[in-house]
């Protein structure tokens, strides 16, 4: 298991929870009490990008954010099925167990169409939904440099070289990182067992009807208008992957969404813009 080092504490000083999941354990941060947030990272990082947040909002809301497998303070798995539907089904599992409804659900990259998963599974259950930089539906939209990596040199490369959260703390934010801070991006991705689930998201992206995930994601696309909640869309415009095409599709499901874009943001918006962000869904929270 992963351990935070003292020199990480500051930034992350979240007591470590556990849940049972199919012979696995989910790690998350649970902290703070009132209303709940869920917040959801995506692929390649882990609780740690939400910290900012959490330790905000845990003033005075409950703060739940979990790691998924695979990721984080999570186990790693070298024989799972890493896949929407799994991911999905273990938020399911988090949110019944600790009780959650009247949910805020906080979603960037990889967390969008787990978060969708969960809202379209159970609408009753979400409040408000903030959306940052990610999608929930279709798209042939990709990255060559992402694109490359979706077969078996791709997840040998990104298991060897550390090929996907390495270059992120570069290349998804137009702010630079301190030292401490990336250091804390890449904690859990030290080994080639280690980058497995930074690997198998790549993987699971679906480009075609033949993926076994495509059908999970139309799933969620098709459902997403049946979502009837305010819903507050923040992007960082400097995104190489989920660009500004990405925010104009989320406003055909939810157009009378607030919507804020930063022109000189990149994909870790709450990384670049992180004061701004959190002012924007302070007052969403309370409106």
């Amino acid at each position: 298991m992963v351990t935070i080092p003292q020199e990480l504490k500051n930034e992350y000083p979240f007591r470590a929870h556990f849940l049972d999941v199919k012979s696995e354990k989910l790690h998350y941060v649970d902290e703070g009490q009132g209303e709940v947030i869920l917040m959801l990272h995506g692929n390649p990082t882990w609780s740690f990008f939400y910290r900012n947040l959490a330790k905000h909002f845990s003033k005075n809301f409950r703060v739940v954010v979990p790691d998924h497998i695979g990721c984080g303070l999570s186990t790693k798995p070298q024989d799972y099925e890493y896949t929407l539907q799994n991911h999905i089904d273990n938020t399911i599992a988090l949110v019944k167990k600790l009780g959650l409804k009247d949910i805020t659900l906080v979603v960037h990259d990889w967390g969008g169409a787990i978060g969708m998963g969960v809202a379209t599974a159970h609408p009753e259950l979400i409040k408000k939904m903030v959306v940052m930089n990610t999608a929930a539906f279709r798209s042939l939209e990709i990255p060559m440099r992402i694109n490359i990596l979706r077969n078996p040199v791709g997840e040998w490369f990104i298991r060897t070289f550390n090929g996907f959260a390495g270059p992120a703390t570069t290349m998804a934010v137009t702010k630079k990182l301190s030292p401490i801070v990336k250091k804390g991006f890449v904690l859990p991705y030290d080994s080639f067992e280690s980058r497995i689930a930074t690997a198998k998201f790549v993987r699971d992206i679906p480009m075609s009807e033949v993926h076994p995930t495509y059908k999970t994601l139309s799933g969620i696309e098709d459902k997403l208008k049946n979502l009837k909640v305010p819903v507050l869309l923040l992007w960082g415009e400097q995104d190489f992957c989920f660009t500004m095409n990405f925010q104009k599709r989320w406003l055909d499901f939810f157009p009378n969404a607030k919507v804020k874009t930063y022109p000189d943001a990149g994909h870790y918006l709450v990384e670049d813009k992180t004061s701004d962000v959190i002012l924007e869904i302070e007052t969403f929270l309370k409106n």
